[in-house]
């Protein structure tokens, strides 16, 4: 089975430090194979053969490496709808569209009624949350609100990012 592991706030200013190569190292202690990472901000692609969830993840990562962060995790066919296309037809700019990629359902359910600003649009699908920042993601007052609302059950990546990982999974 093939994942794509996504950790929650990791290498985000001065806390939280978790190098990608040590994390690469353990999810191979851990069983699982062909693993690559992405970027430093907590993105890895895997095979497994045996049960390897979220919660396990964690703990090793929390134990062995001394970060606790959350970890979301979603099997090949899940990103695959996640990053089948996304649903914001003005998105023009990768960079400026973030998906927000929930731990389950009910994670979706709790950002379904955010209201994006004057230059945004905000679309949940059955399987993530799309919002365009015309403005820029950093200037996004319905950005701060997804998070916040997320909390530890999602995590969210801009779609440059999303499709990179996208091509690991294929790879």
């Amino acid at each position: 089975m093939r994942y794509v592991a996504l950790w929650r706030g990791i290498n985000v200013g001065k806390a939280k430090r978790l190098a990608m190569a040590d994390l690469k190292l353990l999810l191979a202690e851990l069983g699982a194979t062909n693993v690559a990472t992405l970027l430093n901000s907590g993105n890895a692609v895997f095979d497994t053969k045996k049960k390897l969830g979220a919660d396990k993840i964690r703990a090793a990562v929390q134990e062995r490496l001394g970060v606790d962060a959350a970890v979301i995790l979603k099997t090949a066919a899940e990103w695959a709808a996640i990053a089948a296309g996304q649903p914001i037809a003005e998105a023009d700019d990768p960079s400026r569209l973030l998906v927000a990629v929930p731990a389950d359902a009910a994670a979706l359910q709790a950002v379904a009624d955010i209201v994006a600003d004057s230059g945004e649009r905000f679309v949940v699908t059955g399987h993530a949350a799309n919002l365009w920042c015309g403005n820029g993601i950093l200037e996004s007052k319905a950005a701060v609100v997804l998070l916040k609302r997320l909390g530890e059950s999602g995590t969210a990546r801009n779609w440059a990012t999303v499709q990179k990982l996208s091509s690991l999974v294929q790879a």
